[in-house]
Order: C-alpha cells, then sequence, then structure tokens
C-alpha cells in the first residue's frame, strides 16, 4: 500500500518541504521565464510557503537567448538584494548544446551549478539530437565538468539504450518533476515514471517559468507512488 492517499498532489505529498530546485527561470527578465523582479519575489514566497530551502536559478543561454553570465550575474545580485526570505539562491544557467555552444564551452561563458561548481546543465531540441551529441558531452567532460542532463524524459529521440549509455558513461539526469504530473504530455510521463523507478535521476528541478503553472500542475493528483520522490 502507498503510503499516500491516491490523491496524493506534490504539494499534498510534503516532497517540496526542504527541497532543493535545481532548474528554474526565476531570474527576471532574462528569458522565457519569470519577467519582473515582483513576479520572481512572488514565486519566491510561494517557494517559502510551500518549505522549499533552496533554487537554483538557470535562465537559458542559448541561441533565441545569448546571456552572458557577467550580465547574469548582475541581474542575480539586483534579486539578492530585493529577497529577504528564507528560500537561498544559487546561480547557474541551462545550456543549449546548439551552434554556439562548442565555442562557448572553449571559451569558459558558461555557468556551472553545483556546491563545487564542477557539473554543467546541459538540453538539446526535444526531437532531435544535436550534431555530435555525446562528443559534445565528452568536451564538457575535459573540461572538468560533469554533465547533468536537463528533463530526458522530454526527449523523444532517446530510447532505453541511449538513457543507459548516457548514464553509464557519466551523465547524470535531472527529473523536471512536472513531467510526472503530465503538464508535457503522456509520453513524457511515461518515460520519467520509467526513469524514476530505474533510479537514473540525480537530481529533480521545476522548470518553473511562471507561478500560476507550477501553482497549478502540482495540484493535479499523480499517477505513481510519491514516496519514490524521496531517493
Amino acid at each position: 500500500m502507498w503510503p499516500f492517499s491516491r490523491k496524493a498532489t506534490l504539494l499534498s505529498s510534503g516532497f517540496l518541504q526542504g527541497w532543493t530546485d535545481w532548474h528554474s527561470h526565476i531570474l527576471p527578465g532574462v528569458d522565457d521565464g519569470v519577467q519582473t523582479l515582483d513576479e520572481a519575489i512572488a514565486v519566491l514566497h510561494w517557494y517559502a510557503e510551500q518549505g522549499v530551502a533552496s533554487v537554483w536559478l538557470t535562465p537559458h543561454i542559448m541561441e533565441d537567448y545569448p546571456n552572458r553570465p557577467e550580465d547574469l550575474r548582475v541581474r542575480f545580485s539586483l534579486l539578492e538584494q530585493a529577497w529577504d526570505g528564507p528560500v537561498e539562491l544559487h546561480l547557474a544557467a541551462e545550456h543549449m548544446l546548439d551552434a554556439l555552444f562548442e565555442k562557448r564551452l572553449a571559451a569558459g561563458d558558461i555557468m556551472p551549478i553545483g556546491p563545487e561548481q564542477d557539473r554543467l546543465l546541459v538540453e538539446t531540441s526535444c526531437f532531435n539530437a544535436p550534431m555530435n551529441f555525446e562528443a559534445l558531452l565528452d568536451r564538457i567532460k575535459q573540461q572538468g565538468l560533469r554533465p547533468m542532463l536537463a528533463h530526458p524524459e522530454r526527449y523523444y529521440y532517446m530510447n532505453d539504450a541511449v538513457y543507459r549509455r548516457l548514464n553509464d558513461t557519466g551523465v547524470e539526469f535531472q527529473l523536471n518533476i512536472l513531467s510526472l504530473c503530465g503538464v508535457y504530455g503522456p509520453i513524457p510521463a511515461r518515460k520519467a515514471r520509467k526513469l524514476l523507478e530505474g533510479g537514473f535521476y540525480s537530481y529533480m528541478g521545476s522548470d518553473i517559468h511562471r507561478l500560476i503553472d507550477f501553482q497549478w500542475s502540482s495540484s493535479i493528483p499523480l499517477k505513481f507512488n510519491p514516496a519514490l520522490l524521496s531517493v
């Protein structure tokens, strides 16, 4: 028997209590996520109410949003000055493995993640692997960084063999917890549950872009044992 009701949600399960969010778009006005400082503060207040302990702000660095680390640090400083709540803030970025990535990597124009700054959060198109995908991952490792692959459950081109190979070669997986709620459709939801049950995920994130979306989706009844989220 589950230790929770079949109507358990992310909110009612208590999962967010003490949680660290490893993937968010809360840094205001830099990508397709939160746009204003007031909105960012509202998200953080809601996080505090849910008991979230800390959050990594991971704005996009990609062709569509060619953010520079120095500019993101300025924006982050402004948010830190405005926020006086209990949720700890950390800055990194979500790097698209696009045509500009290799040049950025070689120049050190990147923003690693983690307490030791020894991981790099990366993503790809949901439908097609980038050219030389695994070679790019190897180049990240050659820079002394461990690739953290954002929301692998959302990559339709990946199958069980790809997941296993990537994981076996040291690529860490970051779950979008809202994938489990069906927010991205039934296929990512099914893949997320399978990867979670198989112990593939090392990190979990919200990938939050707007507060209202997270509030709504985290209230959807879960179709799996939420106790799995504690691993």
